[in-house]
């Protein structure tokens, strides 16, 4: 039998695609997330207890079939922040689209960003274990 791996420190941060590097980077911090990190070819960013890792790497095909979630506590104050940055004129990006309930059960408004990654920024159900 293999020996226990260690845990209580791990954590998983998915790579996400840049077709323009310097759009993305300024796409994500418009959206209010954090960057930690800015080097020629990774930038980290973060928002709450969870961050991802852009790329200054584009693949068409891999890009649109990308998608993202952000759980968050108040999706319509995250919506009329959405609404606000005018994503669109900005960052040449679909225009999001609102909240709405899902079949699946989540409430959810989409985004996408500029290399064509598509984020669920979903509302955060209190009482489902998954969600928290």
């Amino acid at each position: 039998m293999p020996p226990a791996l260690p845990s209580g420190t791990e954590s998983a941060r998915p790579f996400l695609p840049a077709m323009d590097f310097a759009n993305s980077k300024a796409f994500y911090e418009a959206l209010g997330f954090a960057k930690e990190l800015d080097s020629d070819d990774v930038a980290i960013f973060r928002i709450g207890a969870t961050s991802f890792l852009l790329q200054r790497h584009y693949q068409k095909e891999w890009a649109e079939n990308f998608m993202m979630q952000l759980l968050v506590d108040d999706l319509d104050a995250w919506w009329l922040c959405i609404e606000s940055l005018d994503l669109p004129t900005r960052f040449g990006v679909p225009a999001p689209k609102p909240p709405a309930m899902q079949p699946w059960g989540l409430r959810i408004a989409y985004v996408v960003d500029p290399s064509g990654v598509l984020w669920h920024v979903a509302q955060r159900r209190p009482d489902v274990a998954h969600d928290l």
